[in-house]
C-alpha cells in the first residue's frame, strides 16, 4: 500500500499535513518558526501579539506539574509594529516551503482586535487568529471576550470589517456551552475556529513554602492531560458549525491527532508536545498517523474527518 495522503485544506489553503504549531510555542521569531516549518509542521502560528510591547508576567511563568503544563507568561510580545517585521521575514522563509502562516493577535478592547489586525495585515499572514480566549488575560469587563457569545462574535465581525484574509477565532473551553460561542462568531464571519485554548486557570502550590509557585498564582493548563476536554470540544464545536476546525489540547502522538480528526477537525495543533519532545515530535506524529492509516487500510486522512459523528 501506498503512503496515506496527509494533506488538508483550510479556507482554501492547502497544508501538506494537518499538523500547526499552536500560538505561544516557538513562534517569537522568523527562524524558530522556519525551524519548526523545516521539521514537519503543516502551518505554524506566531506568539500573540498586540498593539504595544508587553513584558508579561515575572518568572516562574511555566511549570510541568506532571501531567502537563500550567503557564502564566502573560502574553508577552514586541507590539504590532515589530511583529509586522517578524512575519515579513517569516513569510521569506516559509514561502519556499509552501507552509502557511498565521499570526494570532489579542487586544483589551473589539475596536482594538480590529486595529491590531489592520496592522498585521500588512504583512500578509495567511491567516490571522483571534485570541480571545486566553485564561490570564480579561477585557474590560473582567473576562476573556470568548466566555460570552455577543463578545465573541462583536470582536470576529470587526476584524472581518478590516481585513480579507481568512479569520481563525480561537475559544475557550471555560464555558457552558462552547458549541454556542463557536456558531456565534461562525454567524459572525469567522472563517475557522480553534479550539481550545488552556484549560482553568489552576494553581500549583509548593507545599513547603505553603505559596503558588507561578508568580502570576493562577495559569492556563496545557498538556495531556486536557486532551479529553479538547476532543469533547472539537466533538462539539464540528455537530455545530460548517466552518473547519483547528483541534488542539495535549496532542502528542499520532492517536491523538487522530482522534481530534475523527471528532472532527480539519487541522490538528501541538503545543506542549514540542516543550516535552523537541520540533522532531512532529515527525513522530505523522509517522504514527501513517503507520496506522495504513494498518487499517486508510488511503486518505480526510475520509477519516468526523468519522466519530457517523
Amino acid at each position: 500500500m501506498t503512503d496515506p495522503d496527509l494533506w488538508v485544506e483550510l479556507c482554501g489553503v492547502r497544508l501538506r499535513n494537518p499538523l500547526v504549531l499552536a500560538a505561544g510555542i516557538l513562534g517569537t521569531g522568523a527562524e524558530l518558526l522556519a525551524r519548526v516549518a523545516g521539521s514537519g509542521a503543516g502551518m505554524v502560528t506566531t506568539k500573540s501579539c498586540g498593539s504595544s510591547p508587553r513584558a508579561g508576567h515575572p518568572n516562574p511563568t511555566v511549570l510541568d506539574w506532571g501531567h502537563g503544563l500550567i503557564n502564566a507568561v502573560g502574553l508577552a510580545n514586541p507590539g504590532v509594529e515589530e511583529e509586522v517585521k517578524i512575519i515579513g521575514r517569516a513569510k521569506e522563509m516559509l514561502d519556499p516551503l509552501g507552509v502557511p502562516l498565521a499570526a494570532s493577535i489579542f487586544a483589551e478592547t473589539w475596536g482594538g482586535f480590529a486595529e491590531v489586525a489592520r496592522k498585521v495585515a500588512e504583512a500578509q499572514p495567511d491567516f490571522i487568529e483571534l485570541n480571545i480566549s486566553c485564561p490570564n488575560v480579561s477585557h474590560e469587563f473582567g473576562w476573556p471576550f470568548a466566555c460570552d457569545a455577543g463578545d465573541a462574535a462583536r470582536v470576529t465581525a470587526a476584524v472581518k470589517e478590516v481585513t480579507s484574509i481568512p479569520i481563525i477565532v480561537k475559544l475557550s473551553p471555560n464555558v457552558t456551552d462552547i458549541a454556542l460561542i463557536a456558531r456565534s462568531v461562525e454567524q459572525a464571519g469567522a472563517d475557522a475556529i480553534a479550539a481550545i485554548n488552556t484549560l482553568g486557570p489552576g494553581m500549583i502550590i509548593d507545599v513547603y513554602s505553603g505559596q503558588p509557585v507561578l508568580a502570576n498564582n493562577v495559569g492556563g493548563v496545557s498538556g495531556p492531560a486536557i486532551r479529553p476536554v479538547a476532543v469533547r470540544c472539537v466533538y462539539d464545536i464540528y455537530e455545530a458549525v460548517e466552518i473547519p476546525i483547528i483541534g488542539i489540547g495535549g496532542i502528542g502522538d499520532g492517536r491523538g491527532a487522530l482522534e481530534m480528526v475523527m471528532a472532527g477537525a480539519t487541522a490538528v495543533g501541538v503545543g506542549s508536545a514540542v516543550r516535552y519532545r523537541g520540533v522532531e515530535v512532529f515527525q513522530t506524529i505523522l509517522e504514527d498517523m501513517r503507520a496506522f492509516m495504513i494498518e487499517e487500510g486508510h488511503t486518505r486522512l480526510t475520509h477519516l474527518r468526523g468519522m466519530a459523528h457517523r
